[in-house]
């Protein structure tokens, strides 16, 4: 086994790309002496970035891929016909285990479709979901799934919570984690058709601590580790998380800039708010890991920032030393 995490970057994916994306890559570098990177992507503007910065020359590579996956692109075509695009080539580089991981903030249809159909589902996995850490007031929950299986079956649920709670435990080390199902209330009896069908299936399985359903509301509350939806109602969770965030940040300052007396007031509790508000930042909690594949994929917000790619790469770390992947493997052939 190789003693570095070894991370392929995806240089042309994303809003920001290719400089966010390079600079939060020198970043980890520079943080991290466990990682080495493969950035892939057109080698002259990758180059042309690298150049502004110092960091550990040999523990980079440079893959060059002069194709790009627009985010409006079918999918399932872009893969088809794209091979010599950095993220077909990133995937490739995962499948055939050059790499532990691809981390990724371009097309999110084609990152999904490419993890499937080149790197591969583990034996046993139903439908690989998005897994992202969301903030809490007692530190973070994982939001499974959040975007890859709009249209999943209870079954599909079931894995999902066990994928879960793996990570969660092996990750963020939260010991036998509480798993609740995203309801409309906390009665057994509630929720659609989905739910209802996948709430026994859950209270009655040994390998999760399965603690009933969980409202929207209470996920900010911390009552619940893992929290387990379809990608539907996940990614419309997590998207009023990043808006509400927004706004109150918007509302706070607007408020704290309104008086004398409240800008003074902001002087002092500065400091203390400012740190208080980056707990319930995302980009701290790096990308969304693709749980299920043969090899780690992280998809990344199309917008990130350096700050979200660095956070991204190094989440590779723990994902590598505590082997997720052959846990879940483990875990589902036990079961299946």
């Amino acid at each position: 086994m190789s003693e570095f995490a070894r991370v392929c970057v995806d240089a042309m994916g994303g809003d920001n790309a290719p400089a966010e994306i390079v600079k939060g890559t020198v970043d980890a570098l520079n943080e991290s002496d466990k990682i080495k990177v493969w950035l892939v992507g057109q080698q002259a503007a990758i180059k042309n970035e690298l150049s502004k910065y110092t960091y550990p020359e040999d523990r980079l590579v440079i893959v060059n891929a002069e194709e790009v996956i627009d985010p409006n692109e079918p999918p399932v075509m872009a893969i088809r016909k794209k091979k010599d695009s950095s993220i077909v080539k990133g995937l490739e580089l995962t499948k055939d285990g050059t790499v532990d991981a691809f981390v990724s903030a371009g097309s999110s249809g084609a990152i999904l479709v490419g993890g499937q159909v080149i790197v591969g589902r583990i034996k046993g996995v139903e439908r690989p979901p998005l897994a992202p850490l969301i903030p809490n007031v007692n530190g973070v929950s994982l939001l499974i799934d959040c975007g890859a299986n709009v249209d999943a079956r209870a079954t599909h649920l079931v894995q999902f919570a066990k994928m879960g709670s793996i990570y969660m435990e092996h990750i963020v080390g939260v010991k036998n984690p509480r798993v609740a199902i995203v309801n409309i209330g906390a009665e057994e009896e509630k929720g659609n058709a989905l739910v209802k069908e996948t709430y026994p299936l859950l209270k009655n399985c040994p390998d999760i601590n399965f603690i009933g359903s969980i409202e929207a509301r209470d996920i900010p509350k911390g009552d619940a580790d893992v929290i387990v939806c379809e990608a539907f109602v996940g990614n419309v969770i997590l998207k009023m998380y990043e808006g509400v965030a927004d706004a109150l940040v918007t509302v706070i300052k607007k408020g704290l800039m309104s008086t004398l007396k409240s800008k003074i007031g902001a002087l002092l509790v500065k400091p203390t708010l400012k740190k208080t508000l980056k707990g319930f930042s995302l980009e701290d909690y790096g990308g969304a890991p693709l749980l299920g594949l043969n090899g780690l994929v992280i998809k990344t917000h199309g917008s990130s920032k350096s700050v979200e790619i660095k956070n991204s790469i190094l989440q590779v770390i723990p994902f590598k030393e505590q082997d997720i992947s052959g846990k879940i493997s483990s875990n589902l052939s036990q079961t299946d």
